[in-house]
């Protein structure tokens, strides 16, 4: 693979109760464990800028192909839920769930547009296989 671009970032202090920056200091902030896990809640946790991350990426590979096909992707939107819990070797796994939204495509096509950009998407490449990914299109 031909890298056309690295994202760098560094985490300090406690991990999940620390701080992130990442290296052109675009991205600067304290880091909490989330009140459902124990935690105080008072910051950002990895789960969240995973789904900001997933929903961007996908949201930009689902643009590409709806251009590609010619659809109506005016007023699209991805919303990313990423949830974790223990799993079975006593560690924690992910799991996550694309909510895509395409008003101005039927339910049928905008399906079939989701799946397609769930090919092309860089963070559904990168899960495949590894976690748990649910393609919901909502008819908003």
């Amino acid at each position: 693979m031909a890298v056309l671009y690295t994202a760098e970032a560094l985490a300090t202090g406690d991990g999940r109760n620390g701080h992130g920056r990442s290296s052109d200091g675009r991205l600067d902030l304290d880091l909490a464990i989330p009140k459902e896990m124990g935690g105080t809640g008072e910051g950002t946790n990895p789960e969240q800028l995973f789904a900001i991350g997933y929903a961007a990426c996908y949201h930009s590979a689902l643009r590409l192909v709806g251009r590609q096909d010619g659809a109506n992707i005016d007023d699209s939107a991805v919303g990313a839920k990423v949830g974790i819990g223990p799993n079975d070797a006593g560690g924690f796994a992910l799991e996550v769930t694309l909510e895509i939204t395409l008003p101005h495509l039927p339910h049928d096509e905008a399906q079939a547009l989701a799946d397609k950009a769930h090919q092309v998407c860089p963070y559904s490449n990168a899960t495949r296989g590894n976690i748990p990914v649910h393609i919901v299109v909502t008819d908003d």
